[in-house]
C-alpha cells in the first residue's frame, strides 16, 4: 500500500527520520514540487470526470478545447 503524507518543511527531517526507521516501511522520499503539482493536478482531474459522470458538471469536448486554440 502506498500512502502520501503532508508534512511541514519544517519537520520534513524529522519526519523523514522517524518514516526510515519503521521497520515495515519499504521506501520513504520526498515528492518534488513538480510531483506535488502533478498530484494535485491528477485528483482535481479525476474528481471532475466523477462530477460529469454523476451528471453534476458538464465538461467540455476536446472539440471546444481546440477551438479556444
Amino acid at each position: 500500500m502506498k500512502v502520501l503524507i503532508d508534512i511541514p518543511d519544517n519537520e520534513a527531517t524529522f519526519g523523514m527520520k522517524v518514516l526510515k526507521s519503521l521497520s515495515f516501511v519499504k521506501k520513504a522520499k520526498p515528492m518534488s514540487v513538480a510531483s506535488v503539482d502533478l498530484w494535485e493536478d491528477l485528483k482535481e482531474a479525476a474528481e471532475q470526470v466523477r462530477l460529469h459522470k454523476q451528471g453534476k458538471i458538464k465538461l467540455k469536448t476536446a472539440q471546444d478545447l481546440l477551438n479556444e486554440l
